[in-house]
């Protein structure tokens, strides 16, 4: 579903990226690990088009077959691309059902005519995330760290993005929370939805994830899949300074 050959980025003359190579495929559940500074937010942000701004990049991005690397955000966003940034993007000017409601559905995607996922009408959002439904009218920054996390992921599911670029969306949640995030994923993933996260949870990562990948100083170093890093887990712990 998603390929990526190549990718380097820089922010003016700091390389932040080095020629970065992946895949991932439809319904898989692929996660990105890598100490602070390693290049994962980088990565994302290359991806949803929006690092533009920070500074130039190199590589090719395919989405389903199609070359989008030269593609502005919104036209990603239109094929099928949901992002969950690590800063949450929550407007605090509008109440929770207004930042639910405020994205665009993607329409008119292939994948979608043939039973994809489709976007999550605000019944099921409010059934899925039930805190949300009671915060409704309250303002979004008005929510704890958690719910703020949960809104984010229910704003992206509504639009039927097809492919969830999640940025570390268990970091500084509690237990619960964590948990609940991991059910979240898991239940996407069955609906036919294809999810690319950055953590630095280990346990969290091989708990649902069905491949991934090491980045290190901007550059992917290794691959493993979930039986690998379970076998590694305390040495990966270790590398990551956690």
């Amino acid at each position: 579903m998603l390929r990526v050959d190549g990718l380097s980025a820089w922010y003016g003359e700091a390389q932040a990226l080095r020629e970065a190579s992946l895949r991932v495929d439809e319904g898989e559940i692929v996660t990105l690990v890598g100490r602070n500074g390693a290049g994962k937010t980088t990565l994302l942000r290359c991806l949803m088009g929006l690092h533009g701004t920070y500074g130039r990049t190199s590589g090719t991005i395919t989405l389903d077959g199609e070359d989008i690397t030269a593609l502005p955000a919104h036209l990603r966003a239109r094929r099928g691309l949901g992002y969950v940034p690590d800063d949450r993007g929550i407007y605090a000017t509008l109440s929770v059902e207004e930042n639910l409601l405020l994205a665009p559905l993607v329409k008119g995607s292939a994948k979608v005519k043939r039973g994809g996922p489709r976007p999550w009408p605000l019944d099921r959002i409010y059934e899925t995330f039930p805190h949300l439904k009671e915060r409704r009218r309250a303002p979004g920054t008005t929510l704890s760290g958690g719910e703020q996390q949960m809104l984010v992921l229910a704003r992206v599911l509504r639009t039927g993005a097809r492919l969830l670029l999640c940025d570390e969306p268990t970091e500084g949640l509690s237990p619960l929370f964590v948990q609940r995030i991991g059910e979240i994923l898991r239940e996407v993933r069955a609906a036919g939805t294809t999810v690319l996260l950055v953590e630095q949870n280990v346990h969290f990562a091989a708990s649902v994830a069905d491949r991934h990948y090491l980045l290190a100083e901007g550059r992917i170093v290794e691959a493993l899949d979930r039986d690998q890093v379970r076998e590694r887990e305390h040495q990966l712990l270790e590398y990551l300074g956690i």
